[in-house]
């Protein structure tokens, strides 16, 4: 099997060599960028781009500026770095399709084993999974979800998060659960999170949505109703 490609987008050349050296260790090839500008010209000239690592703070061109535009025509997960640790940042990259946000400093083992955690789902080993349920099909080989036959399009996180909830149909599910399961490896950010996500899945499928029940100071429960 080939090598995945990541590229990695730091300012800090230090930083990048930190991250490219733990990741290579691990098998990866690593592309790296040292600004927005530069982070997109790698993306365009490279199509077979796994992942990003992505930091915020950069000159010319912001981290949320790149995720913008590389959102625009890919669904390639996104690791957000960043030293600014304050919730509406979080949230403001979740809302614009990051997978994963870790503060700096950070370990370099949780990186890259939340990278291969996500590279695992992602380039898994293509055998046929699917299910469905009220009207929704979830092909997990393909990453494809259709409701009443039509393709709804959903971020990564968005994606695993429902074909979770229909993996445990009637399971009262508490919030740290889904993380755990979810977003898979410890996540240190706000249980809130999940809210925001639950919010856009529920909006992109509609009447379907109503299927997501909230359970009040818990967390969450799918359930097909007629």
């Amino acid at each position: 099997m080939d090598k995945l490609q990541i590229l990695v987008v730091d300012d800090e050349s230090r930083m990048r060599k930190l991250v490219r050296d733990f990741l290579e260790r691990e098998g990866f090839m690593v592309l790296e960028a040292e600004d927005g500008l530069d982070a997109m010209d790698k993306f365009y000239e490279n199509k077979d781009i796994a992942l990003v690592i992505l930091d915020v703070m950069m000159p010319k061109m912001d981290g949320w500026m790149v995720c913008r535009e590389i959102r625009q025509s890919s669904k390639v997960p996104i690791i957000m770095l960043t030293a600014r640790s304050e919730e509406r940042d979080e949230l403001q990259g979740f809302e614009l399709g990051v997978d994963e946000y870790i503060s700096k400093p950070f370990s370099p083992k949780i990186l890259v084993a939340r990278v291969s955690a996500i590279l695992r789902r992602v380039h898994g080993t293509g055998t046929e999974e699917s299910m469905s349920a009220g009207g929704i099909e979830i092909n997990k080989a393909a990453h494809i979800v259709k409701i009443d036959g039509q393709t709804v399009e959903l971020s990564y996180k968005e994606f695993e998060l429902l074909a979770y909830f229909v993996e445990n149909q009637g399971i009262a599910l508490s919030r740290e659960k889904i993380l755990n399961n979810v977003w898979n490896y410890d996540y240190f950010g706000d249980a809130r999170t999940i809210d925001t996500h639950v919010k856009k899945l529920r909006n992109k499928m509609g009447d379907k949505g109503d299927y997501i029940k909230t359970v009040w100071g818990m967390g969450y429960k799918f359930e097909v109703t007629e």
